[in-house]
């Protein structure tokens, strides 16, 4: 008689092992959409002083021009790309983002080895972000060394290589992979600064990003010492 109610048992507990597994997987889709909605916190960029309001309002793409024409090292704080940013986007958004998403501001975040990219929206009166997360590397090819961008921000799990990060949804760290939810709004905002990037990321020999600050370089590492310091 006993045996006869083996089977009812066992499959009692996986009918409770799997409602389990349900419920925590409920639970984490219902806290990784509450994480989505919720903006990131922007004050560490948005924060202005009187001395960061003192800072001469370059004009990038001139300054990258210079630095490419005259070939001297040029290094943009944090604080001074994201001023450019909030002076000039409003003016070249027009033509491209008028009438189809509203967007707010773009952020910059620089940080040791990589760029976070953060769009500022609103959704109903919400505000909401997206991030992509940038990295430099040198790269061996048949034609020498180059740079290249690459669009993640290290592993997402410390001891895995993949996937890697690719950015943030609210304050939602998100793989790779989901950045092709938000790569044609990032595909139009490149299409605006479409000069700077060309001559900040094509045309420089050399790119490291640190703690809020980036320095571009257009001489070739294998170029003469003694060279003039960064502007």
């Amino acid at each position: 008689m006993a045996a006869s109610h083996k089977p009812s048992f066992i499959g009692g507990c996986f009918s409770k092992l799997l409602f389990l597994v349900l419920l925590a997987a409920l639970l984490g889709l219902g806290a990784a959409a509450f994480f989505v909605t919720q903006p990131q916190d922007l004050s560490d960029l948005s924060t202005e002083t009187a001395a960061t309001r003192a800072l001469p309002k370059r004009d990038i793409k001139a300054v990258l021009k210079s630095a490419l024409d005259r070939s001297y090292p040029v290094t943009l704080s944090e604080t001074e790309l994201n001023q450019w940013l909030g002076r000039t986007l409003i003016t070249k958004q027009g033509g491209v983002f008028e009438g189809r998403v509203t967007l707010d501001r773009v952020w910059i975040r620089l940080e040791d080895g990589r760029a976070e990219v953060i769009m500022a929206r609103r959704f109903l009166g919400h505000p909401f972000t997206v991030s992509m997360y940038l990295q430099v590397e040198r790269v061996e090819g048949m034609k020498g060394t180059s740079t290249e961008i690459t669009l993640h921000g290290g592993p997402y799990l410390k001891d895995f290589p993949d996937p890697p990060r690719g950015g943030r949804f609210g304050q939602l760290v998100v793989p790779q992979g989901f950045l092709i939810l938000v790569m044609p709004a990032y595909e139009k905002l490149a299409a605006l600064f479409h000069e700077e990037i060309e001559l900040g990321f094509r045309d420089m020999a050399r790119i490291k990003i640190e703690k809020g600050r980036l320095i571009l370089n257009p001489q070739d590492p294998s170029s003469q010492q003694g060279l003039p310091q960064a502007f």
